[in-house]
């Protein structure tokens, strides 16, 4: 499909035809073509247009939700005329072969294969199914990070309260020397006991990467399964979860893949399914069917159909475009001030250890009273992080981002810290 064509296709209203089944291979699927532009600069504009931004501050907070580009926006809202329209004739025809069929192409997106993914509504909800529906026996023990999200943590409790299950927790440097310095810091948990490790592929904090591959390597070594909390980087940073050698893998599609709210995947080795306890009982009783784990009863299915789309704009920038755009977005800001005074930068200054997201600090300042001058002075909108081991904001540009707002910024950060405290 010429350039043109696509994307005339993704902003036109689409004609419904009633009773028509939404089947495979139907007129509402798009291929996405890359915008053909000179220059870099050129590219990204043209992307920016594809946003309805609201004009009352400058957005850094898309960490929490990636809100939909509006080409993809049109094709969610066409989605929700036509399951409206179609009602119960789709729900008892395609719906299951269209679930089916996303799937597959999102595991060929993030590298495993379709019998390993089931589509979620968000990572919570994909990790806990884990951590709930592991197989505990009292004494046994799991290893987590104080950086890792809430809800896991939170999860992990109700297990040890639940099964007597040991926590284990440890705390990841900001700034760690080396890989080895990560690996040791979970291996030096581990005991005969250990079932599970939790890690984040991406702190969703400071934005630091971790050495996923080696981390489960080692604990395997060790006869330990390793679930990944992959929030942050699905549409952020190429994910090859076959690479990463992971026994789980969760990840929300609203954040970086910019899907609608409310879409999540989760990923479970083949020689794992068996193993983990539904969180809702299925009709599908095969142990090593991964359909087994995604009950979900009567749901919003058009959510489901706009990953399809999601994945088309991602084909339109181009995943290792997009992921080298957000690595130099927060490049562009971090590095002028890392050498501030009064300002603290708490995410590794190495390239390959954090993409788009990282967390800025004010010495004087609570990260709380940093948010709210950074917003009611200056217009520009973060979220404040105050916890383990992490005092500051969190900052997320997003694709359409431009340099002249994160000169703002900069200029925000070096004027507060600047201040007498």
């Amino acid at each position: 499909m010429k350039k043109r064509a696509f994307l005339k296709r993704l902003g036109q209203t689409a004609f419904i035809a009633p009773f028509i089944p939404y089947a495979i291979g139907a007129p509402l699927k798009n291929r996405a073509e890359s915008y053909e532009f000179v220059g870099e600069d050129d590219f990204w504009e043209r992307i920016r247009r594809d946003y309805t931004l609201k004009p009352d501050y400058i957005n850094l907070e898309n960490g929490y939700y990636n809100f939909i580009p509006n080409p993809t926006l049109n094709r969610y809202l066409e989605h929700i005329k036509f399951i409206n329209i179609e009602a119960s004739h789709y729900m008892r025809t395609v719906q299951w072969d269209n679930k089916k069929r996303i799937a597959a192409r999102l595991a060929k997106l993030v590298g495993c294969t379709p019998e390993e993914l089931i589509i979620t509504r968000n990572t919570t909800e994909s990790l806990d199914m884990i951590i709930g529906g592991y197989p505990w026996k009292a004494g046994d023990e799991a290893i987590m990070a104080e950086q890792d999200y809430g809800s896991m943590l939170d999860h992990f409790e109700q297990v040890a309260l639940r099964y007597g299950v040991v926590n284990k927790v440890v705390s990841v440097p900001n700034h760690p020397t080396s890989d080895d310095e990560i690996v040791s810091l979970y291996e030096s948990q581990i005991t005969a006991q250990t079932k599970l490790l939790m890690v984040c592929h991406m702190v969703n904090i400071t934005g630091q990467i971790l050495p996923i591959r080696k981390i489960c390597d080692m604990a395997h070594r060790h006869g330990v399964e390793v679930m990944v909390d992959g929030a942050h980087c699905v549409g952020h940073i190429e994910v090859d979860i076959a690479e990463l050698h992971c026994d789980y893998y969760g990840s929300s599609l609203h954040k970086w893949l910019s899907t609608p709210l409310g879409v999540g995947m989760l990923y479970v080795s083949k020689n794992r399914i068996s193993k983990i306890w539904p969180l809702l009982a299925d009709h599908v009783v095969e142990p090593n069917n991964i359909l087994r784990l995604n009950h979900t009863g009567t749901h919003p299915v058009h959510s489901d159909l706009a990953i399809d789309d999601a994945i088309d704009y991602l084909e339109v920038l181009g995943m290792g475009r997009k992921e080298q755009r957000l690595r130099y977005l927060q490049r562009y800001w971090s590095d002028r001030l890392r050498d501030i005074e009064h300002v603290v930068i708490n995410t590794p200054v190495e390239e390959h250890r954090s993409c788009g997201i990282a967390n800025v600090g004010i010495t004087h300042l609570m990260p709380a009273d940093l948010a709210k001058s950074l917003l009611e002075e200056f217009q520009v909108f973060t979220v404040a992080i105050d916890y383990a081991n992490v005092k500051g904001c969190r900052i997320t540009p997003n694709v359409y981002t431009t340099t002249m707002e994160l000169d703002h910024f900069v200029n925000a950060i070096k004027t507060l810290a600047g201040r007498e405290g």
